[in-house]
């Protein structure tokens, strides 16, 4: 009954989110599903484990809430000021703009590969890629899935030396540095990346094929007050905020690698590092405060701007905790507990009982990072014990977790799709080819590769 209950809940989640159901009423009855179905108690399932537990949705929104809402203010000033659509312009002007998914993937790749929080990076891309989309006249659903391949795969899980939290976890629980399994790590993020793009310029082929083109969404301010281009800021003055903003997320990374051990004395330098959350959103804060002095369009209407955009960042917020509260519930199961016993005593392959066992789990939570927290504290000692050598583990666990963590009700995918203003009937399958299909496709061929080397 737990067992069927838990996969009962998994699918009722999934079914709701891609039926256009509230994602928060769709969270709300899996997880109650499976708290009758499993036993918990009533008001611990939904009062603790769903709320307030390590993996509960308030636990999250707490944490995260700085950083939804300084995102969300960045990204309405960029918009209303037009400097975003001044950007986007120029790049259309240099590179052309039918390649505005290159343009996206590889900036959403060097963010994220530069630290950049996933978040962060949907956030500051957006208002640019709004423009850029209405010029070439690419579907914003193959932008979704732009930002998920550049943002939400090779760079987390595969390229070796990655701040990512995935390599951090993998590297802590094993003893590995950053670059464990480098070999595999960029073989797995060059079929991710190579893959990922064949995708995506195939169905941008297809879509103008098919007549299928940019449609602006309800929320795209930058876009429904558009004055025309002759009344943009200029684009260098345009991308100095944007500039500032990743300046000052990327910095502390920087000078602490070029101090070394010497950067241990400087307390700007320690804050900055030991903060992933509170950092980046002072940095986007500096950022909406810069656009206010640079841009005239803001100055009379500053705080009504930046208040928007803090209202703009609740939705996105609240819609990506419920579905990390659900996984919050899951975690407490027996099922789940005995799942993960049964994985470690089933007769498979190591590698391949490994695979099996992490992608189940990040399936079942919605986070890659949960499921490899999980894997990592419960599992890893008997693959280790099984044979897998340290570093082998480390990177194909890793890429392993990125994989079935993407599914519909996936936090990320929620956030993007929230902030994005589509559904997941609108933009899912294209999310979930790059970020789901090639992810699973490259661990299975890096896997197979280990054991041919070995």
């Amino acid at each position: 009954m737990g067992y069927l209950g838990l996969l009962g809940g998994l699918v009722l989640l999934i079914r709701l989110a891609l039926s256009g159901v509230n994602i928060i009423l769709a969270a709300l009855l899996s997880a109650a599903l499976v708290i009758l179905t499993n036993g918990l108690p009533i008001a611990a399932g939904l009062g603790e484990y769903f709320s307030f537990g390590p993996l509960g949705a308030f636990t999250f929104a707490g944490k995260f809430f700085l950083l939804f809402a300084a995102g969300a203010m960045f990204g309405r000033v960029m918009g209303e000021s037009h400097a975003a659509s001044s950007i986007a312009m120029a790049l259309v002007r240099k590179l052309g703009a039918q390649r505005v998914l290159w343009i996206a993937v590889m900036a959403a790749s060097l963010l994220t590969y530069g630290g950049v929080v996933v978040f962060v990076v949907i956030f500051a891309m957006y208002p640019l890629g709004l423009k850029l989309l209405e010029q070439a006249d690419v579907p914003k659903r193959l932008f979704c899935a732009a930002l998920a391949l550049g943002s939400g795969t090779y760079t987390l899980t595969a390229l070796p030396g990655t701040p990512s939290i995935h390599n951090v976890i993998a590297s802590v629980a094993l003893g590995t540095d950053l670059f464990a399994g480098a070999w595999l790590g960029l073989l797995g993020g060059l079929i991710m990346f190579g893959l990922g793009m064949w995708y995506l310029e195939r169905q941008r082929l297809l879509a103008a094929r098919h007549g299928e083109g940019f449609t602006p969404g309800p929320m795209d301010h930058s876009l429904n007050s558009d004055p025309g281009e002759e009344h943009y800021p200029s684009w260098p003055l345009a991308l100095l905020p944007p500039l500032v903003v990743l300046g000052t997320i990327l910095l502390p990374r920087l000078v602490t690698l070029a101090l070394g051990d010497d950067a241990a004395n400087h307390a700007l330098l320690a804050f900055a590092n030991s903060q992933p959350v509170v950092w980046p959103s002072l940095a986007l804060m500096g950022g909406t405060l810069l656009c206010v002095l640079l841009f005239r369009e803001l100055r009379g209407k500053a705080l009504h701007t930046v208040g928007q955009g803090t209202q703009d960042s609740i939705m996105p917020l609240i819609n990506t905790a419920a579905v990390i509260g659900f996984g919050g519930v899951v975690t407490h199961t027996e099922g789940f507990q005995q799942f993960v016993q049964l994985m470690l005593d089933a007769p498979l392959p190591p590698l391949l009982s490994m695979f099996t066992s992490i992608s189940m789990i990040s399936a079942i939570t919605g986070s890659a990072s949960g499921g490899l927290q999980i894997f990592m504290s419960t599992m890893a000692d008997g693959y280790l014990a099984a044979g897998i050598a340290p570093g082998t583990l480390h990177r194909l666990a890793t890429m392993a977790a990125g994989g079935f963590d993407s599914l519909p009700h996936c936090g990320a995918v929620v956030a993007m799709l929230t902030i994005t203003g589509l559904s997941h009937r609108q933009a899912y399958k294209d999310v979930g080819v790059v970020t789901v299909v090639i992810p699973v496709i490259a661990t299975l061929f890096c896997m197979g590769a280990a054991g041919l080397w070995a």
